[in-house]
């Protein structure tokens, strides 16, 4: 995934933007809820805290072998932003994580926006997908097993690996549901 591939995406029922620091307001109030931390540690961020770590997302990996890649969700319904995806490329891996809003859980949001980060991924050329999920997070898990991801028996920090092998070449998925 090159940098010229961080345009804005569509699902059924999100526009997926590129993050920016004009999020950070939004994001922390999207995110405010301290269950959200149960499985990652940490507390939800101030507004404060939010933009800059926004303005760093934005500015892109440190490493240029790397390309962080991060889109927040917007709700077409109603114009609410409700979470973020992201995607952390190297050559030939993307790790991927969602995050969704408790005030929005449970409507198959987070399948939706990981869907399309994932055919966005998997169209540039990137062939493994992973995703490091806690062992005790059903709801993620059922995600990455909604999008074709499987566990492995690999662990980071105490998290299990998930991984699929992306489609290449003809039938692969095109990224026709960009917009911009």
């Amino acid at each position: 995934m090159r940098t010229d591939s961080l345009v804005p995406l569509r699902s059924e029922r999100l526009d997926l933007l590129p993050l920016g620091p004009e999020h950070a307001g939004e994001l922390a109030a999207a995110l405010a809820d301290p269950a959200l931390h149960t499985f990652t540690g940490g507390r939800p961020a101030t507004p404060e805290e939010q933009r800059a770590r926004c303005a760093r997302l934005a500015a892109g990996s440190p490493d240029p072998a790397v390309l962080w890649g991060n889109w927040v969700l917007r709700l077409r319904a109603d114009g609410a932003l409700v979470g973020y995806v992201q995607a952390t490329v190297d050559p030939s891996e993307a790790e991927l994580a969602w995050v969704v809003g408790t005030p929005w859980q449970g409507r198959g949001l987070a399948t939706e926006a990981a869907r399309a980060l994932l055919d966005h991924v998997a169209a540039t050329g990137t062939t493994t997908a992973v995703a490091h999920i806690h062992p005790e997070h059903h709801a993620s898990a059922r995600i990455a097993r909604a999008l074709g991801l499987r566990p492995t028996p690999h662990r980071q920090d105490g998290e299990v690996r998930w991984q699929a092998e992306l489609p290449t070449g003809p039938g692969m998925p095109s990224p026709t549901d960009a917009v911009g």
